[in-house]
Parts: structure tokens; sequence; C-alpha cells
């Protein structure tokens, strides 16, 4: 999906009629290679572009598209619409998550901490009953990034490489998956630490992934 993308360069919204469903092609500019999307409450979509480090806000019922540079060096992967109304991005580039004011389009960083630089191929966010942002890294991390006080904590993740996915729950928590080591976790969203759940399916992941161009599990 996401080589898709990035030869097109389109991003796809899928209409729901009478009739039964559509789909309506936007044009994004050269060279953004879109990775994750969002949509805000006004109904706009909120993209990553990868490649160019911006953030970029379409309205579908115009096609206009803004861009925002999110930074020096910056390769934005996640994009999730936080509960303040603003996306906030995992940046790869920069090794940081990345706020972006919907109205001003003030763009705001919070590098990871020192000890874990330069990267640590952020890959998804998603926040807790508390207003925290979590994120996964794909190189071994997990971690929560309080946007109130700007403390920031980082975990190493259960078996190493591979945290992946990540998503919040009705009731507050926090999940991911790890994609290298073919596992689900829950996280105790006050210590940090996580309990694994391992799948019926040993491996399963792995083989897919194996079977995958590096440049698409990745």
């Amino acid at each position: 999906m996401r080589r898709l993308l990035a030869a097109c360069a389109v991003l796809t919204a899928a209409l729901t009629n009478a009739q039964g469903q559509e789909s309506k092609y936007y044009p994004l500019p050269k060279g953004d290679y879109p990775h994750d999307v969002a949509v805000g409450a006004d109904g706009r979509v909120w993209y990553s572009g990868q490649r160019l480090g911006v953030a970029g806000r379409l309205d579908p019922a115009s096609g206009d598209i803004e861009r925002i540079a999110l930074g020096q060096n910056s390769a934005p992967h996640g994009v999730i619409v936080g509960p303040d109304g603003a996306p906030w991005f995992t940046d790869g580039g920069q090794n940081a998550i990345v706020r972006v004011n919907p109205g001003t389009k003030e763009v705001r960083v919070w590098p990871l901490p020192p000890e874990r630089m330069p990267y640590t191929n952020l890959n998804t966010a998603a926040f807790d009953g508390r207003g925290r942002i979590w994120f996964t890294g794909q190189n071994g991390i997990y971690g929560r990034l309080d946007p109130k006080t700007g403390d920031m904590k980082v975990w190493d993740a259960p078996k190493g490489r591979g945290a992946y996915g990540m998503t919040g729950t009705p009731d507050g928590g926090i999940w991911f998956v790890s994609l290298a080591a073919n596992y689900l976790a829950n996280i105790d969203i006050e210590s940090g630490a996580a309990t694994v759940y391992e799948p019926p399916t040993k491996e399963q992941e792995r083989g897919a992934c194996g079977r995958i161009p590096r440049a698409v599990c990745g």
C-alpha cells in the first residue's frame, strides 16, 4: 500500500452513498511520499509526507492541499489526530514526536532523550486516557510523552526489535504489537511495564514478512 501511494502520489477517499461505494482520487504534490493518514473532526485529512518531511492537509470538499514543513531532516511516519484536535507525528528523521497546530500551523518538536539518539525508527502513536501520547520505535523501544509537562520516558521493548502498530482502547489503555518478535503487548500506563501475549501461531508475522519487500514490511 505504501509503495502504491508513493508511486501514484495520491490519496484515496472512500465515499459511501445510496448507490454503493465510489472512490475519488486526490493528486498530491510530487515527491511527498505519503505514508499515514488521519481525519480531523472537521473532515480534513492529514497525511505524513515522509520523503520531504512535511505534514499535508487535504480538504476533500475543495481538493486543496496545504503542506507544512516539520523541520530539518524530518521524515514523518505515523500521524494521528489527538484529543486536542491537532495532528501528531512520529518523526523518524528527527527522532522526535511532532505536533502541528491546525490553526496557526506552528510546529512543536519533542526529541527523544539523548541516550536514545539518533535513530529509533519511530512508527506509530496513540493517546491514553490521561492525555499522554505513547509511541513505538521499530529498533526496539516504546515510550510516553506528557505534552503538558514535556516529560518523556522510553523503555526497551520486550524481545528487542520490532515494536510496530499501537492503539488506545476505549477505557484509556494502550496496546502495541511487535512485527519482528511476533507478540501483542499491553502497557501499564503508569509504570510503563509491558505484558506480552503470544499469538497461537508461532512467528506468523515474521514468516509473512519474509515474503514481502522490506520497504513494505518496515
